[in-house]
């Protein structure tokens, strides 16, 4: 029997792309949802997000139980989870774009703006760059990703930032603890390289 994976619709991701990249990943029971009882009931979820923290927050907030729902499978139930950009940032305590907004606080940090350390250095960190990956972390792997972001995510412990990447300094590219995994770039944008930590996501057995 397919498992149920749960691609949490908030009306803040791209649905479309995510979901075909899934499929494309091998996931077979793919429900595009923002039904607390999927949620509850789903093997696997996945939070998109584009835009500002502040309006993925609001949004997810929006709909009744949604929060609820995903932090008793993920935070009790321990069902594997990827939050993908902004939906990686929705991990943090708050974040601080258009004021202080409350994020899910599954993962301690701050969302900030990417610091201009060198006037070449273009913000928003847009296109292919590498992610290096840390020795604890898994499912990663060493490689090139597709970013698009102008906040980034500060964990307050730092064995929670589980790849890195360079854009005049250091910014994370992935956090992590338990069953749950978030990435700062897009996989569905991200060619051979996302394929494979989607498949590595939908094969996962923390």
């Amino acid at each position: 029997m397919a498992e149920v994976l749960a691609l949490i619709d908030y009306g803040a991701g791209n649905l479309h792309s995510v979901a075909n990249a899934l499929k494309a990943a091998g996931a077979e029971g793919v429900q595009v949802t923002s039904d607390p009882d999927v949620v509850r009931a789903a093997d696997r979820i996945v939070l998109p997000g584009v835009g500002s923290f502040k309006a993925c927050a609001e949004g997810l907030r929006a709909i009744p139980h949604l929060v609820e729902a995903m932090t008793e499978r993920v935070l009790i139930g321990a069902a594997p989870f990827l939050g993908i950009c902004v939906g990686m940032q929705l991990l943090a305590s708050r974040g601080v774009e258009h004021g202080v907004t409350p994020g899910l606080d599954w993962i301690g940090g701050e969302v900030r703006l990417i610091e201009r350390t060198d006037p070449a250095i273009k913000i928003p960190h847009m296109g292919w760059n590498d992610v290096i990956v840390r020795p604890h972390a898994p499912l990663l792997e060493a490689g090139e990703a597709y970013f698009l972001h102008s906040y980034h995510f500060v964990p307050e412990d730092g064995h929670h930032a589980l790849a890195m990447t360079d854009h005049g300094g250091g910014l994370v590219a992935a956090v992590g603890r338990d069953t749950i995994l978030g990435v700062q770039f897009h996989p569905e944008k991200s060619q051979a390289y996302g394929l494979a930590l989607l498949r590595a996501f939908l094969e996962w057995k923390p």
